[in-house]
């Protein structure tokens, strides 16, 4: 990093909260919109502010916070670095997209007595001036720069209150994975908020992450057979397997009957691997969850983003690509069992009864020999 947080602080000047555009908490705020585009650095300068005391290092510490919302999707207000008589003093306030609001307080340490009753009392306040709509919309989030775990009077108090469902409690390490993770994952900002909030009786969104997130540290474990993979030759087909997951609208094989089969479509999501990868002259196979492969095809053209009417969620999956040479067999799966999974060049030196869900969770590529046994031996066919 090319400057330090202490030098930018000396250049900006004093943190306050004096109004007006010029002022220095607005440049230094400006800085990090203009400057900061990656979580490394707002990680750098966290640490700055933790090492050293002081009041302008507690507000920038705060300014650093809210700006790690902006990584996160949230639509992000600063707030005051101190409360005034008449005015609401909240540390944040993180609006979602999905009209989900978080109200945040900043706490640098937990040495101090923290009362709840503030940070609900802002809340309250914002709901009475229509900011936000109701406490069903909204949560109170302290992050916390250094947790003490012999120090737990805020989770006492919340705990004591019952007010889980209204208050959480989050260390700005976690924030920073938590934004890492979706900078650097298939973690989108629906994923966040599953995390954040309160949890409610479905815990499959939090279960189908963590899942994700280990299918994809496994996608990086590619076997020896398979390691030219990474850099086929050029105008080398290459074989892709994608998996397919049933929506509550649709299920994963009807959404492949009506894009692979019907549209000659698919789609990706921002983030799913291998999008930027993928290209005309490759092959994909098509994993229903739970089920099997139901369908492969011919890569017409690279993904684009251009929405597609017959994608379910376009805005989530935005990257459609063209397909071509399309077979469909879904009411007669290839099934992944053991005996299948001890042909797979994938599973070469591993034990077949261990969890293989990994090679299910995310598009990956496969060997030219895999993708054969997935589907059936069609290059024979071919």
């Amino acid at each position: 990093m090319d400057i330090t947080l202490s030098q930018i602080l000396d250049l900006v000047g004093k943190l306050d909260d004096s109004p007006g555009e010029e002022t220095s908490r607005e440049r230094f705020r400006r800085y990090l919109q203009d400057n900061v585009r990656k979580v490394g650095q707002v990680r750098d300068y966290v640490g700055e502010c933790l090492r050293i005391s002081g009041d302008r290092y507690n507000r920038a510490f705060q300014d650093l916070v809210n700006y790690l919302g902006h990584f996160l999707e949230f639509e992000v207000s600063f707030g005051r670095y101190k409360g005034v008589q008449g005015q609401i003093g909240f540390d944040g306030h993180w609006k979602s997209p999905t009209g989900f609001n978080i109200v945040v307080e900043v706490k640098t340490t937990e040495t101090y007595a923290i009362k709840t009753a503030t940070l609900v009392g802002y809340i309250d306040s914002l709901i009475s001036e229509k900011v936000i709509p109701s406490w069903g919309n909204a949560l109170g989030l302290y992050v916390v720069g250094r947790p003490d775990p012999e120090i737990r009077q805020l989770e006492n108090a919340i705990l004591a209150e019952k007010r889980t469902h209204q208050l959480r409690i989050l260390s700005v390490e976690s924030l920073l994975s938590l934004t890492e993770m979706m900078n650097e994952y298939d973690v989108s900002h629906e994923d966040i908020l599953s995390v954040i909030r309160p949890s409610g009786p479905t815990i499959d969104p939090v279960v189908d992450l963590m899942a994700r997130l280990v299918a994809e540290e496994k996608v990086e474990e590619i076997p020896k057979k398979e390691t030219t993979l990474s850099s086929p030759a050029e105008g080398e087909a290459v074989y892709w397997m994608t998996p397919v997951r049933s929506e509550k609208e649709l299920t994963a094989k009807e959404c492949i009957k009506t894009l692979v089969g019907g549209g000659k479509i698919y789609a990706f999501g921002e983030r799913t691997p291998g999008r930027r990868h993928l290209k005309a002259g490759d092959w994909i196979c098509f994993y229903a969850q739970g089920e099997g492969i139901v369908a492969h095809a011919k890569v017409v053209a690279k993904p684009t983003k251009k929405p597609h009417p017959s994608v379910k969620q376009p805005e989530k999956y935005p990257w459609v690509f063209r397909l071509d040479k399309t077979v469909l067999y879904l009411d007669n799966p290839m099934v992944i069992d053991a005996a299948l999974r001890s042909r797979l060049d994938a599973f070469q030196g591993k034990d077949l009864n261990k969890s293989w869900a990994w090679f299910v969770q995310a598009t990956r590529k496969t060997s030219k020999h895999d993708f054969g046994i997935l589907t059936r031996g069609w290059l024979k066919a071919e």
